[in-house]
Order: structure tokens, then sequence, then C-alpha cells
């Protein structure tokens, strides 16, 4: 499967089931898609004739169309182009792999301090009551993730909610109680905290310095765009409170591990200025994502917000060039890609693996797939006493993969998106293995950026 695509005055040509990237002249770029049937039909010894048959009514020189041929065939033989998806097969037998956990989303508080207008959570509250989870719920969930580990190492744990600042001591505790596990039982615990900012202070930073792996700082962009959706209960809003800190986080960590994580809406489909707003407050670890909500709430992202979303996409991506030559460089999180490493195979095929390796906890410790299937009776999936349970609703995540969503199997951005989120599949289709169509297109989009991005900076 070949894509091809013009950005910022680059052609790219990848090549999707290598992971092949190409940024080519005009000739190539015209020639390449002419030329994948030839390749795959005709012998080494007539593929140039054939070739120039295919693409002769481009109105290149005989001797150009005949160099090209030449090299687009070498590429294709080294595997760097027109290459088999040789993956299909390889991903029926997930469903018979041993489940082994290396993840956990503890809820550590379904509460929250601020009134969110876009929050999944509904304040803190996922369709039920609130909570704060406690010291021996927190303890069985790490026992569960030890227990169900294997022989994997690497254990991660998240501090969610909900706001976790709101139940700081059993954070701590737990961290500890992580900590006593790792030499008897041969782990490694990498703990993270997302958190708003509101009851941050010395002594939390101290201790996440110390013991959290990374640090995510919810925050939306300008002043009016985070005050808007992200006000306290009172209504008043909540960023003057928040920057200094979370500018102060970022400077303690080195500015990095870390990121201010933010989110857009149809109220502000500019959103690249609210990204360029994070990074001229020092913040060189960013991430602004789309909001996901029903389309009947006012600030859902409509289809109709598409092409300015996808325009505002390649505003930002001239800007992150502009700074990096500037001196002034930051990542952007949905812009950053790995062509020449990356997640490993399965990782590229199944996603995040919610449902299988990874799983959340609720403060009263029962497991669902992930954490924006909270409150979802139909998938809860068992608890810390019990374990799981129902064993079929972890059958059914190990199944979800880009081949087994239609909309996945000839979309070019497959194996970097991984077939998108299994949520946001159910809310809005009512099946974990369909596609959430809006976030789809945003995806490509990103995606496109990120690897013109690279093509611009290696020229320097």
């Amino acid at each position: 499967m070949i894509h091809l695509y013009k950005n910022n005055g680059y052609n790219i040509v990848m090549d999707v089931n290598s992971g092949s990237v190409h940024v080519v002249d005009d000739i190539v770029y015209d020639m390449v898609p002419l030329l994948e049937s030839v390749y795959e039909s005709v012998s080494e010894e007539n593929f140039v004739e054939e070739a120039l048959k295919a693409s002769a009514d481009l109105s290149y020189a005989e001797e150009d169309k005949k160099e090209v041929s030449e090299a687009i065939y070498e590429l294709a033989k080294a595997g760097q182009l027109y290459t088999k998806d040789v993956y299909e097969n390889y991903i029926f037998d997930f469903k018979n792999r041993q489940t082994v956990v290396k993840a956990l989303c503890l809820h550590i508080a379904h509460d929250c301090n601020l009134a969110c207008k876009y929050c999944f959570a509904e304040e803190g509250e996922y369709h039920g009551r609130r909570a704060l989870m406690s010291y021996e719920v927190g303890k069985k969930a790490l026992d569960f993730l030890v227990a169900n580990s294997g022989n994997r190492i690497n254990l991660e744990v998240d501090f969610f909610g909900g706001e976790p600042l709101m139940n700081w001591q059993v954070v701590k505790d737990l961290v500890a109680y992580g900590r006593s596990l790792e030499e008897p039982h041969n782990k490694k615990f990498r703990f993270t905290l997302t958190t708003n900012g509101v009851l941050l202070n010395d002594e939390v930073l101290e201790f996440c310095n110390r013991e959290m792996a990374n640090v995510v700082l919810s925050i939306d962009g300008r002043k009016e765009v985070h005050d808007k959706m992200r006000p306290y209960r009172g209504g008043q809003g909540s960023y003057d409170g928040i920057v200094p800190k979370f500018q102060k986080v970022a400077e303690s960590r080195d500015q990095m591990n870390y990121y201010v994580r933010g989110t857009f809406t149809h109220h502000n489909l500019d959103f690249s200025k609210d990204v360029l707003h994070l990074a001229d407050l020092g913040f060189e670890q960013i991430s602004v994502e789309p909001v996901v909500a029903p389309p009947e709430e006012d600030y859902a992202i409509q289809e109709a917000d598409i092409p300015v979303l996808l325009e505002e996409y390649d505003k930002l991506a001239k800007e992150i060039i502009r700074y990096r030559k500037e001196g002034k460089g930051f990542n952007f999180f949905h812009f950053m890609i790995d062509l020449e490493g990356g997640p490993c195979v399965a990782k590229r095929l199944s996603g995040c693996g919610s449902g299988t390796e990874y799983l959340a906890v609720t403060p009263w410790g029962d497991f669902y797939p992930c954490h924006q299937f909270v409150g979802n009776e139909e998938f809860l999936m068992g608890n810390v006493d019990d374990g799981i349970v129902r064993t079929d609703i972890r059958d059914c995540f190990k199944t979800c993969n880009v081949y087994a969503k239609e909309k996945c199997k000839k979309c070019f951005a497959k194996f970097y998106c991984s077939g998108g989120c299994a949520a946001n599949s159910y809310n809005f289709h009512g099946n974990i293995n369909d596609a959430y169509d809006i976030g789809c297109e945003l995806q490509r989009k990103r995606i496109e950026c990120a690897i013109m991005i690279k093509a611009a900076l290696a020229e320097d």
C-alpha cells in the first residue's frame, strides 16, 4: 500500500507496510503510483520497458523516466516500496496468547475540585458516586498487577481521577507499597500522576520528582479558553492559580518527564494558538487534543469543523518548524513519530492494550477495560478480590485490532494509530471494532504533518 501527499512544499511517499518514507521530486511522485501494478506483474528484465509504457502520458523526458523507473525498482526490491502486508495472519494468534497485565489506571479519587464542562468523568463521579480509593483497595490492585504480570519486569501505574491529589496520602502510601514489592518479585514500578494542579504544592512536587516517572498537567491553553471550560465549582476560572505551579513543575523536572495536556473544542477551533501559548509560557512537552463528545453538546467537534482543523494542524506544523529553527523548540505529542524504531508489531496492530494488558480500577476495586469505560456495567470485568471474572470481555478486546476494523484495513495510518480508541468506537457506534470517524480524519492529518516536520528539519 502506497500513500502519497503534498505538504508545505514537500512531496512525500509512504510505503505503508514497510514504514518507509521518501521525500521525492515531482517526477518520482507522479511515477510511483503508476508503477505499483507493473512491479507486481513483470520480471526485472521487463520492468523498465513496461514502466515507460505505464508512464507514457507523463510529460517528462524519456531518459528521466527511465532513470526514475530503475530507482523505483531498486527501492521495491529492497523492501522500501510496494511491500506486501505480512501482518494479517500474525494477528490471529493474539486471542490464544497468555494475558499479561502490565499497567493499571488507579482511580484514586472519584471526586474533583473543578467542574470541567467536557469531562467524561462527570466531575469525577463516572456515572456513579463520589468516592476515594482506600489504601486496602489500592494495595490489592497492586498485588493483582504483580500476580498477573508474568515475567514482565516493568509495570506501570497511573494515579488518575477525578483529581488524585484529593487523596494524596493514599497515593504516597501506595507508591511506598509498590516499591516494597519490587525486589521480592523482580519488578520495577513506573508511577505517573495526572493532576489539574489546584492542590499542587512544594511537598507534592518534591515527592513527584522523586517517585513519579511522568506527571500530566491539565491546562487547555489561553486563559480565556481554559477558564471557559475548566472552572472551579463556583464558576471562577482556574488558569491564574495553576500556571505558575505548572511552570515550576516543568523547570524542576528539567523540561522532561512531564507534559501539559489540554483539550480543544468547537469553541476554540484555532487551537494552534493555544499550543503556541503554552510554548510561549515555557512548556516544552505539550499535548492539546480534540474533545470527544456527543454531537448534541455545543462544544463537540462537528464534521463541518474538520476542514478548519486540518488547516489548523498544518499551521501548527509550520510554526513548530519555525520555533525549532529559532532555538525555541518544543514537542507536540501528536506530532511525535518514530520512523526508525517505534512500537513493536503487536502494539502497532492492537494499540493501547485496553481490556487485556491495561485495566482501570475504581475506588471500590472494580476492573474495567480502561478509564473511559468506567461506570458502564456492560464492561465490568471483575474486581480486586475475585480477579477477572468476565474473561469474555477480555477475549473480545484481545481481538480488537486494525484487521478487525473494516475502516482500518485500507487506511495508511493504521500502523501509527493502531485502530484508534476502542471507547470512542463504542460510544459512537456501539462496537469496539468500528472507528470514530472524526478522530480518524484528524489522526491522518497529524501523521502527515509529523512526517513533513521530520522532512523539513532533516534539511538543516
